[in-house]
């Protein structure tokens, strides 16, 4: 089961690969938006771990799904900090945090 439901979370993860890639993120938009993104972004991913762990690994899921997706969320900032026109900033691994965070309180609380 894992390996099926697992293909979401890649592919999110090679989405976010990608546009991590890019030499531009495009028109400049208020400092907020890229805040929103981060925080959206990895909470989408931390669900999706979590969704596709859940089912073979139970509670254990959440800190796993978290685990991974901060590590990736490490890596993201790394791998940009090699790309043209992009920086690598620890303040987007703290949103990044952030979001992973409420998304597996979200999903913890609701049994």
């Amino acid at each position: 089961m894992i390996a099926a439901r697992s293909l979401a979370p890649l592919a999110l993860m090679g989405l976010i690969f990608y546009l991590s890639a890019q030499e531009s993120v495009g028109p400049e938009l208020p400092a907020w938006t890229r805040v929103v993104a981060h925080f959206t972004e990895y909470a989408v991913l931390a669900s999706l771990w979590a969704w596709a762990l859940l089912p073979d690994l139970g509670r254990r899921a959440l800190p796993i799904a978290g685990a991974i997706s901060l590590a990736y969320a490490i890596s993201d900032e790394f791998h940009q900090s090699f790309v043209p026109g992009r920086d690598s900033d620890p303040l987007d691994v703290l949103t990044d945090a952030a979001g992973i965070t409420v998304a597996l309180l979200v999903i913890s609380k609701r049994g």
